[in-house]
């Protein structure tokens, strides 16, 4: 079980936001954080991965402390179990598809690992060609293979399919579904794109102004905040 109750201000378009984030994933879940640009969305993934700190809360995975202000604990993202893809490939240009995924290897941890991840994303053929010779699409397999190469207890997707057209955005979610139910991986994607929360999801957590506003089953939550849109439009 993961536990979150984190609180940190930003500085927003509109001025000073107060995010407070809370929320309990079970394992193996694939929840989204669903909401509008600005709404924090992104600050959440930074504090879980352990790019940016809280200002007060805890985070706790598994009876495992990463986060925790009253006792003074803040892991390293490194000593952190987590994958983690952002919209950005972040992939090394002169390596190849199999060197960006064995530079991603620990110590000691076998390569078989990488043909397993190559198969699985339908990458083997393409092993080793060099970044700039691939697509959007073939970029982010990659990019998305290289995050679970330490098998993470915990997958972070920050809206790793927005840049790429629809056609492309549909068969990657298609993969990252079966490499999630391949794995059994606990899995926390962010999007505004409520055809991908639909899609991907089966709890979706309502994110808007840095509070979390509303969490069920995709359906529920997004009828709901539907209706309420509506209602404000025609006030």
């Amino acid at each position: 079980m993961i536990k979150i109750a984190i609180e940190k201000k930003l500085l927003g378009a509109n001025g000073q936001m107060n995010l407070r984030f809370q929320a309990e994933i079970k394992p193996g879940e694939l929840v989204t954080i669903y909401g509008p640009s600005g709404a924090g969305k992104t600050s959440v993934i930074r504090m879980l991965a352990g790019l940016s700190t809280p200002e007060n809360g805890k985070i706790d995975v598994d009876d495992e402390l990463w986060f925790d202000s009253s006792k003074k604990i803040n892991l390293k993202p490194q000593s952190r179990n987590i994958g983690i893809v952002f919209q950005e490939y972040s992939l090394f240009p002169n390596m190849t598809v199999r060197g960006n995924l064995e530079f991603a290897l620990e110590k000691g941890q076998p390569k078989a690992v990488v043909d397993e991840l190559l198969n699985l994303t339908e990458l083997s053929e393409l092993q080793n060609r060099k970044p700039q010779l691939l697509s959007g699409g073939q970029k982010q397999r990659i990019a998305l293979a290289r995050a679970l190469i330490r098998k993470p207890k915990l997958l972070l997707l920050d809206e790793p399919l927005s840049a790429l057209d629809r056609e492309m955005q549909a068969k990657l979610q298609d993969y990252i579904l079966q490499v999630h139910q391949h794995y059994k991986l606990t899995t926390i994607l962010v999007s505004h794109d409520i055809t991908e929360v639909v899609k991907m999801s089966k709890r979706v957590i309502l994110f808007e102004d840095g509070k979390v506003k509303n969490e069920g089953t995709p359906t529920d939550v997004l009828q709901l905040n539907h209706l309420k849109l509506q209602r404000a439009d025609a006030i």
